[in-house]
C-alpha cells in the first residue's frame, strides 16, 4: 500500500511539475484612454475593477503557478471582453451608456467584484461610499450619453 501512496505522489508531483511548462500570457496591452470619471470613482475602479476590467491588471503570486494561472488568465480575458476600462474610448456613445447601467446595476446587486476575487483581495470590496461613488458617477456619466 505504501509503494502505491509513494509513487501516486511521485506521479501528481511530476505532472505538477509538467504542466508549469504549458505557456500562460499575462500581458496588459497598451492603455488608449483612461476612463472619464470623478477620482473618488477612478480611484475605486482601480482598486475594485481593473485588475480584470482594464489593461492594467495587477497579477499575484499564484498568477503565474498552473492551473490558477490558467484560471486568472481566463478571468482577466474574459472581463475584459465585458468591459475594458483602458479602452473607454472606443465604446460610442450608445454602449458607454450601456456599460454604465449594467456597471451600476452589477454594483447594486453585489456581483462585482466576483465573490471568489474578494476574500484574496479585501482591498477590493465595496464600502457604501465607493457604491456611492460609483452610483454618482454612472448616473451623471450616463445621462450626458443620452
Amino acid at each position: 500500500m505504501k509503494r502505491w501512496v509513494k509513487r501516486g505522489l511521485m506521479a501528481m508531483g511530476a505532472i505538477f511539475l509538467a504542466i508549469q511548462l504549458v505557456p500562460v500570457s499575462h500581458s496588459n496591452p497598451p492603455v488608449s484612454a483612461e476612463v472619464d470619471a470623478p477620482e473618488a470613482a477612478r480611484a475605486v475602479l482601480r482598486r475594485s475593477c481593473y485588475d480584470c476590467h482594464s489593461n492594467q491588471s495587477r497579477r499575484p503570486w499564484y498568477a503565474y503557478v498552473a492551473p490558477s494561472s490558467w484560471l486568472v488568465e481566463s478571468d482577466v480575458n474574459e472581463g475584459r471582453r465585458h468591459l475594458n476600462f483602458s479602452t473607454w474610448d472606443r465604446y460610442d456613445a450608445r454602449r458607454r451608456a450601456r456599460k454604465l447601467e449594467a456597471i451600476n446595476d452589477e454594483v447594486e446587486h453585489g456581483s462585482m467584484p466576483l465573490w471568489y476575487y474578494r476574500p484574496l483581495h479585501p482591498q477590493a470590496r465595496l464600502s457604501a461610499e465607493d457604491k456611492e461613488a460609483l452610483r454618482r458617477w454612472t448616473g451623471e456619466a450616463g445621462a450626458a450619453q443620452k
